[in-house]
């Protein structure tokens, strides 16, 4: 019913920069009601949430990539972005999207996960 599409994921050198994106498609009729947000996990790691936007805007992140990493989102398109400059080898993960709905039953929804690789 729901789908989550994650792209821009790709290999990137240190210092550089990549956008990542997440439509959602099906039955959500109204990205209003969701909170929109991104995690990652890398081999042998625990996951752990990255950016969090609310539907109006207010932002979080982890202390880990504050200052470097910007989330955004347009509710009309249904789509979470995750700017990520000043990228490190750390960041190097399986980033996934998700959307956790606010209101009634909180169910939560996943993406498929796209590849973020940092090396040089």
């Amino acid at each position: 019913q729901v789908q989550l599409v994650e792209s821009g994921g790709g290999l990137v050198q240190p210092g550089g920069s990549l956008r990542l994106s997440c439509e959602a498609s099906g039955s959500i009729d109204n990205a209003m009601a969701f909170d929109m947000n991104w995690y990652r996990q890398a081999p042998g790691k625990q996951r752990e949430k990255v950016a969090g936007i609310t539907p109006g805007g207010y932002t979080n992140y982890a202390d880990t990539v504050k200052g470097r990493f910007a989330v955004s989102r347009d509710n009309a398109k249904k789509t979470v972005y995750l700017q990520m400059s000043r990228l490190t080898s750390e960041d190097t993960a399986v980033y996934y999207c998700n959307i956790r709905k606010l209101t009634g039953y909180r169910v939560d929804y996943w993406g498929q996960g796209t590849q973020v690789t940092v090396s040089s």
